[in-house]
């Protein structure tokens, strides 16, 4: 039997505000993948440790702060350096279209931004996941 989709959500920076994170994260666990929500203020190294420690299919980041671009720099380099390109990143918040797809052009998947459906987002993860699980 297949193992379940293992996705780790995570708010990066001094962002504080997590109720979208929280959001996405049930509807993940609605729909039957396991999740592993790091909680608020978590840098980029301790978001990509604990997707490590956890063997994560994919990493879900908040983010409302304006430092998406910093931070998911750093994540794609800290990934790329614990070879996890088998893992899917991808992200939700405040995030200008010029933003999002300089962020896909770096190795980012999809961008959710507010009132993404949470459906779509478990479709997308699920599709991800089905395409790319070795």
């Amino acid at each position: 039997m297949d193992r379940k989709i293992r996705v780790l959500v995570g708010k990066a920076g001094l962002d504080g505000h997590d109720r979208g994170a929280k959001v996405v994260a049930a509807a993940l666990r609605d729909g039957g993948m396991e999740v592993i929500y790091t909680g608020i203020r978590k840098t980029p190294e301790m978001i990509v440790e604990a997707a490590l420690q956890e063997d994560v299919d994919a990493i879900g980041i908040s983010i409302l702060s304006g430092a998406h671009m910093t931070v998911f720099t750093r994540i794609l380099e800290l990934m790329k350096k614990n070879d996890m390109q088998d893992v899917l990143l991808f992200g939700g918040g405040i995030i200008p279209d010029k933003d999002v797809q300089a962020l896909k052009e770096m190795g980012v998947g999809e961008i959710f931004r507010p009132g993404a459906s949470t459906l779509n987002i478990v479709e997308y993860v699920n599709n991800w996941v089905a395409e790319h699980r070795n």
